[in-house]
């Protein structure tokens, strides 16, 4: 059913859509197709299916929503970007999206293609969203079935905000043009987006708006997101969150009360009759937003079980606290994000409970299963684009001057690198002193974590969850090196010296070397809390490894492409490309701190 048909039967009964992204892994996809089958018991209006940064999910994003809208039965809104349009593509997609019983489209122009700084299309007749729109409504086969939507911007377009004019003079063009209903960016100021919605509503633009509403799960997660859209958080908020930011569990819970608060006021003047949530995969935040706002009905057990799986005791007529996720982050903090799984009730291990995996933002060190894994943004990219070649990485030409920048990194000169998006964190502060005798000697290192037993889960550098708890990690490293070093590295393992070491190692033509069983699962970091099982939030196998083993050589062919072909640049980057091997070795005697970094003393003595 169009989207507009199902809004105009809810001219006053709020109503609600849900987003999700296609996970990174099948496992994922199985898992997430699950998940969504309980949401849809909440009874959203529709679910959206994002098209994927760079359009790098295009085939992904076709099966979920062709799933969900044929076999579940729900009605879908297929994202759909000018990104990576070749010729015929749009007819393609738009035809099976058809056939598929989809009717409705997001239409948006999308992300810079991955490697570029600056957007430029492919096809040339879809440049911008509104093009879109244009196409489908001048063609006979497609304008009679889809129902479009479009994107707006409360807080201005990233590519341009301070022209407010030209921001609304975008937005009119595409409703001119046919669009049915608008879906917003994300926000935390509620009252600049009435303001906001004021003025759209005085342009004479009249379709539905639907604004767009993500709960904090973690403070990092947070700040990110903030970052990545340009979003402006009004003060208060940022002072709220100060002193609860290594706390978890209260920051979720307030990311939740902040979620009910931005909707009771967006959607009590009668401005807006529903929101779009994004998920980011994860629900029981949605969950919980909808029956604070009682939105949903019929739901007791969600909030009977939340309470029973509370880690501290409701007070009479409190709120609830809900279960905790971690945001420490290590030396690549856009890549390692800790995530937790939902806490289960004893006898329910866990990892065992597909029905409460993670739910929280699943960094690339999380469960491979999950459907949130590789989440590190909203519109489900697993690692940092390069997108622009920052000023401080200089240019370099040889793999001295990359090495240069991996220590210039470590020691705080430079920000970020290609691989982080994050200056290096308090916790890989305490052991620079290796890393950077790593990186001297060609190691350069990307991930790591020190070795930690039994830190209370409020310690400032090493804390996670909530309080009262005992967190414990087993020291890893991440890195890209030469074949020679992976094959010392494999021979020392072979001896008695490695028998607590376990690696993986792969190249970009496919070799992998490991000592790891197939199926087996390394949980390196772990919490106990009273009442709960040990919760294991960071776990390294295979499927992950490999998932991200396919990112980041990418990212070395996206930093290539900003150099001219032929060039000293470009030719580096490249060899490093086609040369390198990722490698990523944990040591499992957490109990001492140096067992890994005495393992590695041959390759930086």
């Amino acid at each position: 059913m169009k989207l507009s048909d199902k809004i105009a039967a809810h001219p006053t009964h709020p109503f609600y859509t849900f987003e999700f992204f296609p996970p990174r892994t099948d496992q994922g996809f199985d898992n997430l197709l699950t998940r969504i089958s309980r949401l849809s018991t909440l009874d959203p209006i529709a679910i959206s299916v994002t098209w994927g940064a760079g359009g790098s999910t295009k085939d992904g994003s076709l099966d979920l929503a062709g799933i969900t809208q044929a076999d579940y039965g729900i009605d879908t809104i297929l994202h759909l970007t000018c990104t990576n349009m070749v010729p015929g593509l749009v007819d393609d997609v738009l035809r099976i999206a058809k056939a598929r019983g989809i009717q409705n489209i997001l239409a948006l122009r999308g992300d810079p293609p991955r490697g570029q700084e600056h957007w430029t299309p492919i096809d040339s007749r879809f440049s911008r969203g509104v093009d879109l729109v244009k196409y489908i409504r001048s063609s006979p086969e497609f304008s009679p079935h889809f129902c479009i939507g479009v994107a707006a911007y409360p807080e201005g377009h990233p590519d341009n905000q301070t022209d407010d004019d030209r921001n609304f003079a975008i937005l009119k063009e595409k409703v001119e043009a046919g669009a049915d209903f608008i879906v917003t960016q994300l926000f935390y100021d509620a009252d600049r987006f009435l303001l906001w919605l004021e003025r759209v509503r005085r342009q004479g633009i009249s379709v539905p708006i639907i604004p767009g509403v993500m709960p904090i799960q973690t403070h990092s997660s947070f700040l990110r997101v903030v970052s990545l859209c340009g979003i402006q958080v009004p003060p208060s908020i940022m002072t709220d969150l100060e002193p609860i930011r290594h706390d978890d569990q209260l920051v979720k819970e307030y990311g939740i009360r902040l979620a009910v608060d931005i909707i009771h006021k967006i959607t009590g003047n009668g401005g807006v009759c529903g929101v779009h949530f994004c998920t980011l995969n994860l629900e029981k935040s949605v969950q919980l937003v909808l029956e604070r706002l009682r939105w949903v009905g019929g739901s007791p057990n969600i909030r009977n079980k939340l309470i029973a799986d509370s880690p501290v005791p409701l007070l009479p007529n409190s709120e609830l606290v809900v279960t905790p996720a971690t945001a420490t982050t290590k030396a690549a903090a856009a890549l390692t994000s800790k995530t937790t799984a939902e806490i289960e009730p004893p006898g329910q291990g866990e990892l065992n409970n597909a029905a409460t995996w993670d739910d929280f933002p699943n960094g690339r060190f999380g469960d491979y299963k999950s459907p949130a894994f590789g989440i590190q943004d909203q519109w489900g990219g697993l690692a940092l684009s390069v997108h622009a070649v920052h000023p401080d990485w200089g240019h370099p030409a040889s793999m001295e001057e990359l090495t240069n920048l991996f220590l210039r990194y470590l020691d705080s000169k430079v920000t970020s690198t290609p691989f982080s998006s994050s200056p290096l964190s308090a916790e890989s502060q305490t052991i620079l002193h290796q890393l950077k005798a790593l990186t001297r000697n060609g190691l350069w290192t990307v991930c790591s974590q020190p070795a930690v037993d039994t830190l209370p889960s409020t310690d400032e550098i090493f804390g996670w969850g909530p309080r009262g708890g005992y967190v414990s990690q087993k020291a890893f490293i991440e890195f890209f090196s030469t074949e020679e070093v992976v094959d010392k590295i494999e021979k020392k393992i072979r001896s008695n010296e490695g028998r607590s070491v376990h690696y993986f190692a792969a190249n970009l033509q496919g070799c992998f070397k490991s000592n790891v069983q197939e199926e087996a699962r390394n949980a390196v970091t772990w919490g106990v809390f009273p009442g709960k099982e040990i919760v294991q939030t960071t776990i390294i196998e295979r499927e992950s490894f490999l998932a991200w083993k396919e990112e980041a050589f990418s990212i070395w062919a996206e930093w290539a492409s900003f150099y001219p072909p032929g060039s000293a640049q470009r030719a580096t980057l490249e060899e490093v490309r086609r040369t390198r091997w990722l490698v990523n070795v944990l040591h499992h005697d957490f109990k001492d701190p140096g067992a890994l970094w005495n393992f590695l003393a041959d390759f930086y003595s």
